[in-house]
């Protein structure tokens, strides 16, 4: 007899409109759906077509019209500024309304858009919402974001108003926003009409008279507005990712299908319940912000937990356990990195003792490949199910996942599970073709994308086209590369540009890294190809090993090399590797290979927008060059 996720699974494939029309019903319409699936005009496929509803009415209004204005819907908790503070629903709605009431007032109607550059506080959250409430299109930059690549987003998206923190806040100090954004507003050629500005009480940024206007007097002074319809099909928001030509992809999400797939995906891929607390340790500037801190939680009636901190130093790497202990957390969903930073800083996990986890049930893990090691620690030491789970900026929520909500599966390490109901995923070769289970390949996805995945780029349909669906017609191409098991256990090895070339063997870095992460003495890893004349590529790699490391550093490098002999063979060629302090990693966690590839092979490369802190990559440069990388060779 078929299992329980099969059974979801084939339904969904069977008759999608079916599945999605169940799915879409416990949410308001203020106008039913005339077709679940516009497949008119292919492949901009539109999900509820004809359909009028407010995704801000449904994360908030119904809410408290169902009886549960009480409720707590957002706790932020501050350990940069020690602060908590608990809104319930109905506190959230009004400040909302207020704030939407401003913007209508300042000229905001349906379909204008409005850039969001804050910090993690709750007048971000509030700022998405108010835009969501009257059908304002927002576009959230992450705060910090330089003032070259905010100009090229005010370029794009073109918006009436931008809504902004005066600063925000690193541990041990303060990033001035208000004058990044007064230099990209000068450098962009769009100019909006008003910015208003959330003036915090550590840095208080200058104003333009006439253009800046005060946040909360603004807020403060407004009548209340109402919910505005708006359809189905149209956009939420706009956010934007790096495009591999240093142009930016705006991912367009509509209000229906993104608000469908969020809310179906709280219950069956995060087994959560209403009014139990959900934390996604991420920022509003990225989409797990987007879909998991913001929308997802509110709309599925839960708590939702915004984090203006780090899971290390804010004051240790206890911090999560804090949180958790005290507003009773049931799910936690961060990225790897987070507990790499841990277990680096508490490897035996001693810190986990010091709390209450009682009430906690699952951490889920996604934003880069989860190493095989950190999962196993994770599991080890919180004996919890630890769910590595795989989506995009693109998709919007989960493609992959162990459906917790749906049937608990058993795990397989360095799989993000089976398929999530609703995407057909399959593998392929460079020609399109299908390959044998356990081959790797290409991962795309056969078109139509389901609900919340992006239907096109923002006023760019043969961007999209030319993108993600040039390569394999009829298929989205996901960029990443992996197999699929025996089982329809799906495992992503890397981006498809970090499969290398090894003497025509194709291997994936993501593999070899799993094999570093393995050895007791590392604490984080990264893999790249550099150029070899004999060979093509090479693989190169680079570890942080753990706090507490007094072993010679040459000895660690050398297990380092058997290891991978031994586990992936000699074809894969790996004779170097060198240790370095830290990983270069964007914002959000990601680590910047192909950055730090291009200065082994002492490539011209550009900053990336996203980095955390630019000095490291100097530090990649001395480490490399007794190896005789990072200047020409």
């Amino acid at each position: 007899m078929a299992s329980r996720y099969e059974q979801v699974f084939a339904a969904a494939k069977a008759d999608p409109e079916a599945f999605w029309a169940e799915a879409a019903a416990p949410l308001h319409w203020f106008r039913k759906w005339d077709r679940v699936l516009d497949a008119s005009n292919p492949p901009f496929y539109r999900w509820f077509a004809g359909a009028e509803t407010n995704t801000c009415y449904n994360a908030l209004d119904r809410h408290i019209e169902a009886g549960h204005g009480d409720r707590v819907a957002l706790i932020y908790d501050s350990p940069v500024t020690s602060t908590v503070r608990r809104f319930t629903t109905r506190e959230l709605r009004d400040r909302v309304a207020r704030l939407a009431g401003a913007l209508t007032a300042l000229g905001v109607a349906k379909g204008d858009r409005v850039i969001i550059y804050m910090s993690m506080t709750p007048e971000a959250v509030m700022a998405m919402l108010a835009c969501a409430r009257i059908g304002a299109i927002h576009s959230v930059v992450f705060g910090g974001f330089a003032p070259r690549e905010l100009a090229t987003r005010i370029d794009d998206a073109k918006p009436k108003l931008i809504i902004a923190s005066s600063c925000g806040l690193e541990p041990g100090r303060v990033v001035e926003y208000k004058p990044l954004l007064d230099q990209a507003i000068e450098m962009a050629t769009h100019k909006p009409q008003h910015c208003l500005v959330h003036q915090r009480q550590m840095y208080q940024g200058p104003m333009t008279a006439g253009r800046d206007l005060d946040f909360d007097a603004e807020a403060d002074r407004a009548a209340p507005a109402d919910c505005v319809p708006v359809k189905a099909t149209d956009p939420l928001y706009v956010l934007y990712t790096s495009g591999t030509t240093g142009i930016p992809k705006g991912v367009v999400r509509h209000n229906g299908g993104h608000m469908v797939a969020l809310h179906w995906s709280m219950q069956n891929v995060y087994g959560m319940k209403p009014g139990e607390v959900f934390w996604a340790a991420s920022d509003v500037g990225w989409v797990v912000g987007h879909s998991y801190i913001v929308y997802a939680p509110l709309l599925f009636g839960c708590t939702t937990v915004l984090y203006e901190g780090k899971p290390v130093g804010t004051p240790d790497a206890g911090a999560y356990w804090r949180v958790i202990e005290q507003h009773k957390v049931s799910v936690l969903f961060t990225a790897p990195t987070a507990f790499r930073a841990i277990k680096k800083e508490d490897p035996k996990a001693e810190l986990i003792g010091k709390y209450d986890l009682s009430g906690f049930r699952t951490l889920f893990l996604a934003g880069e490949r989860a190493d095989p090691d950190t999962v196993k620690w994770a599991e080890d030491n919180l004996k919890r199910p630890v769910i590595d789970h795989w989506w995009q900026t693109e998709t919007g929520w989960p493609v992959a996942s162990n459906c917790m909500g749906i049937e608990q599966l058993p795990v397989k390490h360095g799989s993000p599970t089976r398929v999530v109901p609703g995407y057909d995923v399959q593998v392929v070769d460079d020609d399109g073709h299908p390959v044998k289970a356990g081959d790797i390949g290409n991962i795309v996805i056969k078109l139509p994308l389901p609900p919340g995945c992006l239907p096109t780029l923002w006023n760019n349909d043969e961007g999209f086209k030319k993108s993600y669906l040039t390569r394999f017609p009829g298929y989205y191409n996901t960029g990443d590369a992996g197999f699929i098991d025996e089982d329809g256990y799906i495992f992503i090895m890397s981006r498809t540009d970090d499969i290398i070339n090894v003497a025509g063997h194709r291997l994936s870095t993501g593999g070899m890294e799993e094999v570093l992460a393995s050895h007791p003495d590392v604490a984080e890893c990264a893999v790249v190809g550099v150029a070899d004349q004999l060979k093509g590529q090479v693989p190169l790699g680079f570890v942080v090993l753990k706090a507490g490391v007094t072993r010679p550093e040459d000895q660690i490098l050398r297990e380092l090399v058997q290891l991978v002999r031994e586990k992936i063979g000699p074809v894969a060629a790996f004779k170097q590797a060198v240790v370095v302090k830290r990983l270069p990693k964007t914002r959000s966690g990601k680590i910047l290979r192909g950055t730090m590839q291009k200065i082994a092979d002492a490539q011209e490369y550009r900053m990336p927008a996203t980095i955390d802190d630019p000095a490291i990559l100097g530090e990649i440069g001395e480490a490399l060059q007794p190896l005789g990388y990072a200047k020409p060779h």
